[in-house]
């Protein structure tokens, strides 16, 4: 069984900077396309950023390009999301997901088979 489980979350003001992990079970981790997405209260999950199998390949929402960067360690079956310039309308739950059968970066949030729990960012103005 496939697990996800994000940390780093955390309460940082406007401008300021996090890292979430994404650490993922399973041998079969280096062949999956990851994904970041994110969900503000009252809001629908939203796509933020996703990598390909082997870290070759990536692709950002229009609203955090330039801003965050995904990569991933294949090593230690783990994913990173590292967020600079921070702006209140950052605020969500992110999310990690992962999809066994589709080696490329998506946005397509149904193709994903396999969710972390979740961590929380709160930016303050």
């Amino acid at each position: 069984q496939v697990q996800l489980v994000e940390s780093g979350g955390g309460l940082v003001q406007a401008g300021g900077s996090l890292r979430l992990s994404c650490a993922v079970s399973g041998r079969t981790f280096s062949s999956y396309s990851m994904g970041w997405f994110r969900q503000a209260p009252g809001k629908e999950r939203e796509f933020v950023c996703a990598i390909n199998w082997n870290g070759g390949s990536t692709m950002y929402a229009d609203s955090v390009k330039g801003r965050f960067t995904i990569s991933r360690d294949n090593a230690k079956n783990t994913i990173y999301l590292q967020m600079n310039s921070l702006k209140p309308e950052d605020t969500a739950v992110y999310y990690c997901a992962a999809d066994r059968d589709y080696g490329g970066a998506h946005g397509r949030l149904s193709g994903y088979d396999y969710w972390g729990q979740g961590t929380q960012v709160t930016v303050s103005s």
